[in-house]
């Protein structure tokens, strides 16, 4: 009887709030590298990632980025109204999923072209991904996560 009880409150202290006094839903974390290009002559790109004498070359679908603008609420009440408007800003981002990237670092090789062909960005840098908890602290780790930033300039580095 004793190990029946010792065995449920066991079970039933795994299955408890993980979260500090919250839910923790089970929202996973794409795994890979965020691209944000403010660089805006850039049309199309390449990338590499290598670690441990291994590469891979994930598609690199860049799509126009925006910023929000233009917030404005009727009052500050929790029904109150808001809106808000996405404006394009020239630039574009990516998201390159690479399953199976690691938590160390990494060589990113990144080159974009623009309109005419020309290449405008042809870069190698090393980044160094980290685990991401997407559920916020304490409800556990969803995968590694890093990201590369193209500045106006041209000029490359780890976001």
């Amino acid at each position: 009887m004793r190990t029946l009880l010792l065995g449920a409150l066991l079970l039933t202290a795994a299955c408890g709030d993980v979260g500090a006094g919250r839910q923790c839903t089970a929202i996973g974390a794409l795994v890979g590298l965020d691209v944000d290009v403010e660089l805006t002559t850039v049309e199309t790109g390449r990338i590499e990632v290598c670690w441990d004498d291994r590469c891979v070359t994930p598609e690199l679908h860049l799509s126009p980025s925006s910023k929000t603008v233009g917030e404005t609420c009727t009052g500050d009440a929790p029904d109150s109204v808001c809106g808000a408007s996405a404006v394009p800003t020239g630039g574009k981002n990516a998201y390159v999923p690479v399953p199976d990237l690691p938590a160390k670092p990494v060589t990113v090789a990144l080159k974009l072209v623009d309109e005419a062909g020309a290449t405008v960005v042809d870069e190698r840098l090393t980044v160094t991904p980290k685990m991401v908890e997407p559920n916020g602290p304490g409800c556990g780790t969803g995968g590694p996560q890093a990201g590369v930033v193209v500045a106006p300039d041209g000029s490359v580095r780890e976001r």
